[in-house]
């Protein structure tokens, strides 16, 4: 049975994209609920960014271990940025300046989810497409659902260049050469059960329900360790530098430029 936070009201974004977050015992889980892609748009952004620091502050006031389990209804995990909203602006040069601001605010995000003081686990069950395939592999686990949904960085297809601290991510969490060269280069769709033979998912299984289960399993097994949450996220920023030199040393510099600009 689900034990809900005190506070579980959903984070709602504009296009009725939910993103919510509740407590099952010590695991925190994050939802992008709907049947709608969850295109990640500045409002369904800064509804992530709202639980994870909700999950943050809870899990720093509280004593004992934690984790968090990222998981989506529907056949989309994330489909990536909302291209559809960037069009919208009307003109070549305005849709650019929104991708470009959707590329800004998204790092906070990879920042976050890496100094998250638990551990981290990304429940697939549907597509995962360049930001939402992005999302994904910023957990330090990654389960995903075998019998549907491919990792696809659509980038090329597209004709769009790689932000560079997607290229980061990539570098550090796809060691194999060939297969980051098939990622990035060949734009390729990669189903679960070839994404667990490359090494991009630890662990599939046969379906939406298996998924979820095994994640949570796997979230209380690990928050039942007790680790210190500040000690965790300092090894994980430690066992990732060009990663967390790419997005959490910019997030915290600009976090200091906005300080200074205050006094």
């Amino acid at each position: 049975m689900r034990n809900p936070m005190a506070k579980s009201d959903p984070f709602i974004s504009d296009d009725q994209t939910m993103c919510s977050l509740e407590k099952r015992g010590p695991v925190f889980v994050l939802t992008l609920t709907g049947d709608g892609d969850h295109r990640l748009g500045p409002d369904v952004i800064a509804a992530i960014r709202a639980a994870l620091a909700t999950a943050r502050n809870e899990a720093l006031s509280t004593p004992g271990g934690a984790a968090l389990v990222t998981t989506a209804e529907g056949r989309f995990f994330s489909n990536g940025f909302d291209l559809g909203w960037a069009k919208a602006a009307g003109s070549p040069s305005a849709a650019r300046a929104r991708l470009e601001s959707m590329v800004s605010l998204f790092s906070p995000v990879v920042a976050d989810l890496l100094t998250l003081p638990m551990p981290t686990i990304a429940a697939i069950t549907g597509h995962a497409a360049a930001a939402g395939f992005v999302l994904a592999m910023s957990h330090d686990h990654v389960l995903m659902r075998e019998d549907r949904g491919v990792l696809y960085m659509s980038e090329m297809d597209l004709g769009l260049p790689f932000p560079e601290y997607f290229m980061v991510l990539m570098r550090s969490k796809i060691v194999d050469p060939r297969t980051l060269r098939d990622v990035a280069l060949g734009a390729m769709k990669i189903g679960g059960k070839e994404a667990k033979e490359r090494g991009i998912v630890d662990r599939v299984y046969p379906g939406t329900e298996e998924t979820l289960e095994a994640a949570m399993k796997l979230g209380e097994q690990l928050a039942g360790r007790g680790w210190v949450g500040t000690v965790y996220a300092e090894t994980r920023k430690a066992a990732f530098p060009e990663l967390c030199k790419a997005v959490v040393d910019v997030d915290e510099d600009k976090e200091k430029v906005i300080a200074a600009s205050k006094l």
